[in-house]
């Protein structure tokens, strides 16, 4: 079913730059009422009166946070018609990354979607609509070499999005998970130098990100692969696994010689 831009009310977190920016600023493009959440209180500020929307400052990955960003978008909208769980984080490291950092990784990566989703689904279920859009990232679909709490967060994110499609579409529950591979953010800018490698070549501009997203709002689709390669590489992934992982070794090698 097309989802209709035109007056629904939108939220959208790390709506401050980036993705997040892009989507807020062609859903008001498209008579959206949007309401942009970002822990930057001035970016939020800033975007949200170039579109004529709302700005909620405030971490939308706490409890208290996304509380607030929920009453208060509810209260200036009317109903959330389509929530953006966009907000990421993308910590260096491995296993050695400090506890602290796994934490924040997966309360911004993951924990912000469930509380999200607790908050929003008894008014969705009760209206018999509602939608959810989280950015994932290819890292949820494949990997991604050199950030270990990022990959493995974004995993998860993904899990989460698949459970809420698959227990909730029939009661008229959409959920969307955009996987873009490298996309120009702050976030690719500040990468480690072996990830820039991997992803600076094809990397993409957020608006041609959100070009894919206006797509998917017409037909519903659940995968939202704004870099086409990417849905051959799962498939790759799915249909061999242990050949997969020995070739993402390959290129951690080929990332470490360049290095």
């Amino acid at each position: 079913m097309t989802f209709d831009l035109e007056n629904s009310g939108v939220v959208v977190t790390g709506g401050g730059a980036g993705i997040g920016a892009a989507l807020a600023r062609r859903f008001a493009q498209h008579g959206a009422r949007v309401v942009v959440a970002d822990l930057d209180a001035d970016a939020a500020r800033k975007v949200a009166t170039d579109i004529g929307g709302h700005a909620v400052p405030g971490d939308a990955a706490t409890e208290a946070g996304i509380d607030r960003l929920v009453e208060t978008a509810t209260a200036h909208l009317g109903a959330i018609d389509l929530f953006c769980a966009n907000a990421g984080v993308a910590p260096h490291g491995g296993p050695e990354a400090p506890e602290p950092v796994w934490a924040k990784a997966w309360d911004v990566n993951v924990m912000a979607h469930v509380r999200a989703a607790d908050r929003l689904l008894p008014d969705w279920l009760d209206r018999g609509q509602g939608r959810f859009l989280a950015t994932v990232s290819a890292a949820g679909l494949l990997t991604m070499l050199g950030s270990a709490p990022y990959s493995v967060t974004k995993h998860a994110t993904l899990g989460f999005a698949e459970w809420l499609s698959a227990t909730y579409r029939h009661r008229g529950i959409t959920v969307q998970a955009l996987c873009p591979q490298g996309v120009r953010t702050d976030m690719l800018a500040n990468a480690e130098p072996g990830e820039q490698m991997i992803m600076n070549a094809t990397a993409i501009e957020p608006a041609q990100v959100v070009d894919h997203v206006i797509d998917a709002l017409a037909d519903d689709r659940f995968l939202i692969l704004p870099h086409a390669e990417v849905a051959e590489y799962y498939t790759a992934r799915a249909a061999d696994t242990g050949r997969w992982i020995a070739g993402m070794n390959r290129l951690q090698q080929k990332v470490e010689s360049a290095l």
